[in-house]
């Protein structure tokens, strides 16, 4: 399954982005903790490094990824040039009070109120860049939401008079190469649903699961994952949760099956996930 999307508004938000970068400092990227290199827009990465800006990438979501797996991929990022890598959840706001700090850090000439640090929030569609504006601001800047493109436009706020943060768009790029990237966004829902078919995506997360955390499943769910493949498990939840179709004597209802193991998953009630490592990402890019 290939999934592709790039609305409209996205070519709108990366022109605005590559305008608004000649004069911002430091660049924030927020990335979701449990697959940071698979929601690390590339697009974002060439359009810094055009301006020379540093960057600070924010692995969001920490609480609910595997915490080993983070930590190895916060020394993946900090042996980059010009990244500081921290872990962290966006909605705690002792968390994001470390954010400016952060970036001074990268910016250190930047300190004074005629030389106010200009900060902009970048990342793929909901990994969190609204949730950390509004906790930064410590007030509702932001439209949240728990799907993607809810943010739609620039928008430029000061914390204080020696620091700005400009928030952008949420930005996918026009073509994700590998399947399995465009699948790990589709489990966190960082794509719009009318480019999925959630069964495939549950049985991607499932087979995932299978091979790395299975006790999580047996733990969430109590059923024997014998001979069990990525698809069994989600006919497996349809079964313990009695999920079938009205008036289809008794078929399973796959797709309703495959938004309870998505659902628990997004939430975090199956447990601290990671999808991918540095390991298995570098895996998979030497046989590309």
């Amino acid at each position: 399954m290939s999934i592709q999307w790039f609305p409209g508004h996205m070519t709108l938000a990366r022109n605005e982005a590559e305008k608004t970068m000649e004069f911002i400092d430091v660049v924030i990227e927020v990335l979701d903790a449990r697959m940071p290199e698979a929601s690390c827009n590339p697009m974002i990465q060439e359009l810094r490094l055009f301006r020379q800006r540093p960057c600070l990438k924010i692995l969001n979501k920490a609480d609910l990824a595997d915490p080993a797996v983070t930590q190895a991929w916060l020394n993946f990022y900090n042996q980059q040039t010009g990244v500081k890598a921290v872990a962290l959840s966006c909605k705690n706001s002792s968390d994001a009070a470390k954010v400016p700090k952060l970036c001074q850090s990268l910016a250190p000439h930047r300190d004074s109120n005629h030389k106010p640090l200009r900060m902009m929030v970048m990342g793929i569609p909901n990994v969190g860049k609204s949730t950390l504006m509004n906790t930064l601001l410590k007030r509702r800047v932001a439209k949240v939401g728990d799907e993607p493109a809810v943010t739609k436009s620039q928008q430029r706020l000061a914390i204080n008079t020696q620091m700005t943060l400009t928030d952008s768009p949420g930005m996918l790029w026009p073509k994700i190469e590998h399947s399995e990237d465009g699948l790990m966004l589709a489990t966190i829902h960082a794509v719009g649903r009318n480019a999925v078919i959630d069964e495939e995506v549950a049985e991607f997360l499932a087979s995932v699961l299978l091979a790395r955390y299975p006790a999580l499943i047996t733990a969430r769910y109590g059923f024997a994952l014998d001979e069990l493949d990525g698809m069994g498990v989600v006919e497996a939840i349809a079964k313990k949760r009695g999920c079938l179709q009205r008036g289809r004597g008794g078929l399973l209802d796959l797709e309703k099956a495959a938004m309870i193991l998505l659902t628990d998953y997004r939430s975090g009630a199956l447990g601290r996930i990671s999808l991918e490592t540095p390991e298995t990402r570098k895996a998979r890019d030497d046989m590309a």
